[in-house]
């Protein structure tokens, strides 16, 4: 009885991917990475961010710190100023 025949070539498969086809190919998806992001950004910039040719767009400092309390400020009905000692678990 004969031993199969081997594939055609012997490194099928492994040596088809080559450092090159890798490289190129981390190159190109970070080109169109870079090219979406680009787009992206150009075509979210509707006002939102304050520019020189409209500065009414940009909230003022006042508007800022408001929505910053507000944001981070938590619940003003709870008094969370003394704590509680935290317990090692061990």
């Amino acid at each position: 009885c004969r031993a199969p025949e081997r594939a055609r070539w012997p490194d099928a498969g492994a040596a088809l991917v080559t450092r090159l086809t890798i490289v190129l190919t981390a190159a190109g998806l970070l080109a169109v990475g870079g090219a979406a992001a680009i787009v992206v950004s150009q075509l979210s910039s509707d006002g939102a961010n304050a520019t020189a040719e409209d500065p009414a767009a940009a909230p003022s400092d006042a508007e800022k710190r408001r929505r910053a309390a507000r944001f981070f400020g938590g619940d003003p009905n709870r008094d969370v100023r003394g704590g509680q000692e935290m317990k090692p678990r061990w």
